[in-house]
């Protein structure tokens, strides 16, 4: 089970014992990196996944470290006394690399055994090891293999999470740009802004697809180290629901660094209608009934609703099942709120990141009179006079008694309050983002 993802940075200077002070010249890096510890802590996840382009890597290979454990320490940047020891999730390993081998991956454990561990997975876990120390985990390196290659092998790592039953973090570790500055590491030169500003971009807008069509020659010039790592993380986070929370960006020393969490999506429901309208909306497709969890495999009414800012951004839904099951009703309503309720325009993809969704599955409706004990909070009401009707769900923000409930629902289906109508009332299951 994948709990969050992270994106960090991974300057050593960030470390008191190394940055001796300067480390206060980044300090909102530092306070990212402290907030994301205290969150894995709180999730306490049974292994931390980390990409690192300072790990084992190769050209035309992707490396998975093996083996029981590792150590490693800050020697290299004077400060020895900083030390870990970490142990592998053998099983989680065995299964990526089973996975990448199906798909025809080059990825695996064949690579150097490489005992020591790099500064590009030691930094995340000086952090997170301040705040939490029970999990073991997955490292792996990067390559210079194709975009598509790199992602595909995000989705066998995804797969290969959803067969495992433990919680998982994935840690993709890079930096931005080292460009950024005349006196910086490496000099200035225009592409870098130009590769930071668009990462910072893609964590604030969820827009992760467009790391595969950053402009090659901005790539070429730009001296980053973060690209792979984020390439993997995509492939993972495109078989999943979630929302970016963007936390800090510095190029204080000339080098850009990042930091964005990822928070996934908890509710299947609400999940299977996110990800529904997304791809619809990226891709102009109808997402695959694979997604479907095997729990909705009912037929079910459902009606989705999408909010931006608190205000009503579309609303689509049936009042009996139409298709073969509740999961194929998610994804048919996901997209028609989305993109054909009359009283919107259709959505557009810079407007994904900011909608806000619920699913509620209806249960059958029951007649229902003006006398009747209806309690808006817990029933939704239906009111047709044989050509017209109208639907209101139930526990609508402004919506505190039945006769505004009925009021309104009148009003959507064009029926006159005087004239003879049919009340029938209903109970919905109300799923959220967590």
């Amino acid at each position: 089970m994948l709990l969050a993802a992270y994106m960090v940075p991974h300057p050593p200077i960030l470390l008191n014992e190394i940055g001796k002070g300067e480390e206060q010249k980044i300090n909102k890096t530092k306070q990212a990196y402290e907030q994301i510890a205290k969150e894995i802590a709180k999730l306490r996840p049974d292994t931390i996944l980390i990409f690192s382009p300072h790990a084992p890597s190769y050209r035309n290979y992707i490396a998975i470290s093996s083996g029981d454990e590792a150590k490693g320490d800050f020697s290299q940047f004077h400060a020895s006394q900083v030390s870990f020891h970490e142990r592998y999730d053998k099983k989680l390993i065995e299964k990526i690399e089973k996975e990448a081998q199906i798909a025809k991956i080059p990825a695996g454990t064949l690579g150097d055994d490489a005992q020591l561990l790099d500064h590009g997975t030691m930094v995340p876990l000086y952090f997170i090891e301040k705040e939490y120390h029970d999990f073991e985990i997955v490292r792996i390196g990067v390559s210079d293999l194709d975009i598509d290659i790199q992602v595909t092998f995000g989705k066998c790592i995804a797969k290969a999470i959803k067969e495992m039953n433990q919680k998982i973090v994935v840690i993709a570790s890079g930096d931005l740009s080292h460009r950024l500055k005349a006196d910086g590491p490496y000099g200035y030169c225009e592409e870098g802004p130009v590769f930071d500003k668009e990462i910072v971009r893609i964590m604030k807008e969820n827009d992760f697809d467009a790391l595969q069509t950053i402009n090659q020659s901005v790539l070429k010039e730009c001296a980053q180290c973060g690209l792979p790592s984020f390439l993997m993380l995509t492939g993972i986070l495109s078989q999943y629901a979630y929302r970016t929370r963007f936390l800090s960006y510095e190029g204080t020393f000339g080098v850009g660094y990042g930091i964005c969490a990822i928070d996934i999506e908890k509710d299947p429901f609400v999940a299977l209608a996110k990800m529904s309208l997304e791809h619809y909306v990226r891709y102009h497709t109808v997402l695959s009934s694979a997604f479907i969890p095997e729990k909705m495999n009912m037929p079910k009414a459902v009606f989705v609703s999408l909010h931006i800012n608190n205000r009503l951004r579309g609303c689509i839904g049936t009042l009996a099942p139409m298709k073969k099951n509740v999961g194929e009703e998610i994804i048919a309503n996901a997209i028609s709120a989305g993109t054909r309720d009359p009283r919107f325009h259709a959505v557009r993809k810079e407007e994904l990141h900011l909608i806000e969704y619920s699913v509620d599955i209806l249960g059958d409706p029951e007649p229902a009179s003006c006398d009747d004990d209806l309690d808006v909070k817990r029933y939704g009401v239906i009111v047709d006079d044989g050509l017209r009707r109208g639907v209101l769900l139930p526990d609508l923000e402004g919506v505190d008694t039945f006769d505004q409930q009925l009021r309104i629902a009148l009003s959507k289906a064009g029926i006159d309050e005087a004239d003879d109508f049919r009340i029938q009332r209903f109970e919905v299951i109300r799923h959220h983002e967590m």
